[in-house]
């Protein structure tokens, strides 16, 4: 499930977030394949809730996505904000047999093997401060018997991270048009919680599913530290990321980095922690920890904690600017 999010702007104006890249892929892009390798097996058919005012090249390059794993890639759209409940419902053609939901804004790193045994995974990861989220409860056996949002008093410090497995969807799917039916909602939206308790209820068997890393993807600060957190990831895991289309001039480039195709880096130093998209020509300048995406050019800047979009120009040097909306120089 993927929106637009407001509190990526101006980076999302143009761009849905899931479509934002993380060392060089877009988020959603790393998202399935990571889903897709503790699952250990093939995914026939990765279905997309969207808006539909995200544009025909936007569905395009989802479809590339599940493409590139040999899935089929479908499009649903979500007309109205009413939650998550509501968001899966708008894909219930797709929901019938395994499936996993998740939502497009998070990314994880995780060992563990899938327990196909359970009748549904729930991804959790252990957090300091359980208050802040929705957590999990967990019997002698090891199974989800409780669900609570945001719990004043103590009940676990497991965080539900938003990415759930179903042995057969066609299950949540009842049950949620159960929710909907009764017009189950709140704060004025059907959550995925109350198909969730309903399974419960009839004794089907949750179990968690213990992750590694949890990176959000929610603002722009945690955006750059995902970035630079997965660039560490994969630079340990031995992946070249500075391609050989690449043109360095007098560049220094301290890992781990992510150098896109035909990129130019002339004069500058360039890291730790940054990803430079592809065609952006950066000169005169020394960056670190930040995420500049495709076609931009950045002169005489000393960046660190920067986002910087597709076909940007800045020049550190500026004493004219013309800012739009959403826009920040800090």
């Amino acid at each position: 499930m993927a929106g637009r999010g407001s509190r990526l702007r101006p980076h999302t104006l143009t761009v849905p977030k899931p479509l934002i890249p993380i060392a060089g892929k877009p988020i959603v892009q790393r998202l399935v394949e990571d889903i897709a390798h503790v699952l250990e097996e093939n995914i026939e058919e990765i279905a997309f809730v969207i808006a539909e005012d995200f544009g025909a090249e936007t569905e395009k390059n989802l479809k590339q996505i599940a493409q590139s794993l040999g899935a089929k890639g479908t499009i649903y759209y979500q007309d109205k904000p009413l939650g998550t409940g509501h968001a899966i419902m708008c894909a219930q053609d797709s929901l019938s047999g395994p499936c996993v939901i998740a939502y497009a804004d998070t990314l994880f790193r995780a060992d563990f093997t899938l327990d196909k045994e359970a009748d549904s995974v729930i991804w959790v990861k252990q957090v300091k401060n359980p208050e802040a989220y929705g957590v999990v409860s967990l019997n002698e056996q090891n199974d989800i018997v409780g669900l609570v949002e945001k719990p004043i008093d103590f009940v676990s410090d497991l965080a539900v991270i938003g990415i759930y497995y179903f042995k057969d969807g066609a299950i949540l799917k009842n049950e949620l048009q159960a929710v909907l039916d009764a017009k189950l909602m709140h704060g004025g939206e059907y959550q995925i919680n109350d198909g969730i308790k309903q399974m419960q209820v009839k004794g089907y068997t949750f179990k968690p599913g213990k992750i590694d890393e949890w990176m959000d993807c929610g603002n722009k600060n945690v955006t750059v530290e995902t970035n630079g957190r997965m660039l560490q990831f994969l630079h340990k895991e031995g992946e070249h990321m500075v391609s050989t289309s690449a043109k360095l001039e007098n560049a220094s480039v301290i890992p781990p980095c992510f150098i896109g195709d035909d990129a130019v880096i002339k004069d500058s130093t360039i890291g730790p922690n940054v990803s430079v998209g592809e065609g952006t020509v950066i000169e005169n300048s020394t960056i670190s920890e930040s995420l500049i995406q495709t076609f931009s050019e950045i002169t005489n800047a000393q960046l660190k904690n920067a986002m910087i979009g597709n076909y940007a120009k800045f020049d550190g040097n500026f004493t004219a600017i013309s800012i739009g909306d959403y826009s920040e120089l800090i």
